[in-house]
């Protein structure tokens, strides 16, 4: 295999520069990655991020602002939503799984539409007020081309929220336990590069997922990140250890960092 060393420092993203025969057989791979994990016998009442979502996300947005129509990239069966559902007209997730299509999400109209291998979606300009992208990004090759077409479907004043491992998350040249076959985190220096390129101001930027407190909810079989408390201790942990952040970890202490960056953006 050629020298990777630009890739596991972080200089560059893996998979952003490949062909389209590349893009094709690692968009096959991560087709069913996330439901074959075990996502796929699950609803929206078992979403594992609600709390986490509120504090770095939902309570930045417009207080009492009503959003018509809103894009969930990636978005499975639509479990995100719950805290602010009663806020949202129309729906549109878009998810490579059968898995998890539904006609509505806690009451809100709801249409699934496939994303296709070269990352381009099937919709017009300035077609949505609110998009979501939850851990979604790092599981596609061709993340800048995607972030492009985010943006291009989002209005004018409309808000993103993104949240992405900004770690290697190990060797992906290697099988890793409760991860699909190509996921890697996107350097936070090229995550923010991308996002303000193609027009995002980043309103916050809040770091987030400090590995060993999800782990302890695994053990005592609680969803952590759905209890605030837990929540707030992550996000203080994590901005002490946000300067001990790099992208690939060769030694026990570098692994005391952040796992996640959360954007709260306005085109």
């Amino acid at each position: 295999m050629s020298d990777l060393s630009a890739y596991f420092s972080g200089q560059k993203l893996y998979g952003d520069d490949f062909a389209p025969a590349e893009i094709r057989a690692w968009f096959d791979d991560e087709r069913e990655g996330y439901a074959n994990l075990g996502a796929g016998v699950l609803d929206e009442t078992q979403y594992e991020y609600n709390a986490l979502n509120v504090f770095h996300g939902f309570r930045h947005l417009p207080q009492g602002r009503r959003f018509n129509d809103v894009l969930g990239f990636g978005s499975c069966f639509g479990g995100e939503f719950a805290p602010i559902a009663e806020r949202l007209g129309h729906l549109t997730i878009v998810d490579p799984s059968d898995a998890f299509v539904r006609a509505s999400v806690f009451g809100v109209p709801c249409d699934y539409v496939k994303p296709v291998e070269s990352g381009t979606l099937p919709f017009d300009d300035a077609s949505f007020d609110l998009l979501t992208c939850f851990g979604v990004l790092h599981h596609i090759p061709n993340a800048s081309h995607v972030i492009s077409e985010l943006v291009r479907c989002l209005r004018p004043g409309g808000y993103a929220l993104i949240r992405e491992p900004v770690v290697s998350m190990g060797d992906w040249r290697e099988p890793r336990a409760g991860l699909t076959k190509r996921e890697r985190g996107l350097p936070v220096h090229y995550f923010r590069d991308a996002l303000e390129a193609n027009g995002l101001k980043v309103q916050r930027l809040g770091w987030c997922v400090f590995p060993p407190l999800p782990q302890v909810g695994d053990r005592l079989k609680v969803r952590a990140f759905n209890l605030p408390w837990v929540t707030w201790l992550d996000a203080g942990i994590c901005t002490l250890l946000a300067p001990n952040l790099r992208y690939h970890a060769t030694r026990t202490w570098h692994k005391f960092r952040p796992n996640s960056a959360y954007f709260v953006l306005r085109k």
